[in-house]
């Protein structure tokens, strides 16, 4: 690798790492006798896998060059930092040379806009292109979706990407305003809704003719931006809701913004990202796809913000006492799931056992659940009493002191970990 690559890498890979939506699940691109790669099974990087495998990809812009200046990017282009750009055929010797060398199983590919759309959006789609027709590469591809590019662009990209994405950005029209004036969410939604069509009629195609060839089998996805903008967690999560229905996205990702400039309308440089927010919005998105919570029993105008201290699950639960203690040995499948310390796997397996006898304490413990949380919310075969008035605030106490002492239990050198 000469070094002009070589530099040209550590500036893109770099300004790349602010974009967090390159999971992907779902594809099944197969591979062929002659080709190489396979999506199939590995999924991509920088992430985990539905299955908890962790898998790696090349992730890069193709520029950090850009025609727009919005606040919060670390390429806008009043920015000062280094500028490079990769070409169509650098990226595709990148990919193929490091695939070869084990090193990725596939590629994230998104960009800065230079010149315009249709500009940007073409090299995207060559370098997707000459990776599945040139060098027969049957591995993963995200390619980042360009706001205002042609449709004849957008139709040709998805036939040889997995997934495709295109970030929101901000959670709401003002917050993006605020901060990108030239922006949009209009501009997000057309080609959201525009792919969405596609995918949907290549299935209906694919029904009658078997030949018809994939279009972004793996979804689409978008990522917001938190904690740059004053929206609450209730617009966010209102905002993410919206976007799954209409789109039908396959995920959502929420990225805790990072100053990177003074600016007196963002965070100062030096705050902390909001990495707990992040993660309790990422529980809360967790509760709606997995565990049938519809957003306005989690977030609403009486508690428009997530709590800090104690997940959503377990806020919503000491919030709604009147549901809770419920049988274990008779409530249905939605309220087990909802029971705090019960996740997916644990409720099915309930569900399951108690088909052979009432199920007691100690077997529900073997069954993975977080018993000693789920205790205050549930009554089993060997239950000895029920509370008839339970106080959220002492069950939240004695579950937050329980958890303390299991820290407190870690070793000092390991204590950083959590």
């Amino acid at each position: 690798m000469s070094e002009r690559i070589r530099e040209k890498l550590q500036i893109l890979a770099d300004a790349a790492k602010y974009d967090v939506s390159c999971s992907s699940s779902g594809s099944n691109r197969k591979n062929t006798a002659k080709g190489l790669g396979d999506a199939s099974s590995s999924g991509i990087c920088h992430t985990y896998t539905e299955d908890g495998r962790c898998v790696s990809l090349l992730k890069i812009l193709l520029t950090n060059h850009c025609i727009f200046d919005c606040a919060f990017c670390v390429s806008r282009k009043s920015n000062d930092v280094k500028r490079a750009a990769f070409t169509v055929e650098e990226v595709v010797e990148l990919t193929m040379s490091f695939y070869r060398r084990n090193y990725i199983e596939g590629l994230f590919l998104s960009s800065g806009i230079f010149k315009n759309a249709d500009y940007t959006m073409e090299r995207l789609v060559r370098i997707a292109k000459k990776l599945r027709l040139e060098n027969n590469f049957n591995g993963y591809i995200h390619l980042k979706t360009i706001p205002g590019a042609s449709e004849e662009l957008l139709t040709e990209a998805g036939l040889y990407a997995d997934r495709m994405s295109i970030n929101l950005e901000m959670p709401t029209e003002s917050g993006l305003k605020l901060l990108s004036p030239d922006k949009s969410h209009e501009d997000v939604k057309k080609p959201l809704a525009f792919i969405q069509k596609g995918i949907i009629q290549i299935k209906d195609e694919k029904r009658i003719i078997k030949s018809t060839p994939k279009f972004v089998p793996a979804g689409q996805s978008t990522q917001i931006v938190i904690g740059a903008t004053p929206e609450t967690d209730m617009e966010i999560m209102y905002s993410a809701n919206e976007y799954y229905k209409n789109y039908d996205l396959k995920r959502v990702y929420y990225s805790g913004y990072i100053p990177i400039s003074y600016d007196d309308r963002m965070p100062m440089i030096g705050s902390q990202p909001p990495l707990l927010r992040e993660n309790r919005l990422y529980q809360t998105d967790w509760l709606m796809r997995f565990y049938g919570f519809d957003v306005h029993e989690i977030l609403n105008v009486k508690n428009p913000h997530l709590d800090v201290d104690i997940d959503p699950k377990l806020s919503w639960a000491l919030r709604n006492m009147e549901h809770f203690p419920i049988d274990i040995n008779t409530a249905d499948y939605k309220m087990i799931l909802r029971v705090p310390g019960i996740g997916v796997g644990s409720a099915k397996k309930i569900f399951q056992a108690r088909k052979f006898g009432r199920l007691r304490s100690d077997q529900l413990k073997k069954m993975g659940i977080a018993f000693n949380r789920a205790k205050h919310f549930i009554r089993c075969a060997d239950s000895i009493f029920q509370l008839n008035d339970p106080n959220p605030v002492h069950i939240k106490g004695l579950i937050l002191s329980e958890t303390n002492s299991k820290y407190l239990k870690v070793p000092q050198n390991q204590l950083s970990l959590f």
